[in-house]
């Protein structure tokens, strides 16, 4: 299995396994989002994408094809787009998920409430208006990469 930046061919593909997981895709043509993707001979088997706000990152989208689950491939994903955000300084990750929680707990994120989200991100599409208010938000810190 190969983790890559996204390309502009990975689009329909991305947006398919999005939808296929019920997840947001109705700000991608407004909203910069930077994806990380997962390929497994030459498909799509899992994506994680971020969106930046200072010194914060939105972590968002986070699919793995359901026949590719199981298999530590969003693990992967998180750890790749984690290592990213360090890279360009991002001092920490906040999401929100209505269904992988416990998830995002064993990679170290924790709960909070909304509003103790940075201000930036809670500005953002999805906090406002694309996941609903019963979503939990979740934090993780990052360790700066020198």
């Amino acid at each position: 299995m190969d983790l890559r930046a996204s390309t502009s061919d990975d689009g329909t593909a991305i947006r398919g396994l999005l939808q296929d997981s019920r997840l947001p895709v109705d700000d991608l043509g407004t909203t910069v989002v930077d994806f990380i993707v997962a390929v497994e001979d030459a498909t799509l088997a899992g994506v994680v994408g971020i969106e930046r706000f200072g010194d914060s990152g939105l972590l968002r989208s986070l699919a793995v094809r359901a026949d590719r689950r199981g298999h530590g491939i969003g693990e992967r994903l998180v750890d790749a787009l984690e290592a990213q955000a360090s890279t360009h300084g991002l001092r920490q990750l906040v999401l929100l998920t209505e269904t992988a929680a416990p998830f995002f707990a064993r990679c170290g994120y924790v709960e909070i409430a909304r509003d103790q989200a940075p201000a930036a991100v809670r500005g953002s599409a999805e906090f406002r208006t694309l996941c609903p208010a019963s979503a939990l938000c979740m934090i993780k810190p990052l360790e700066s990469v020198p």
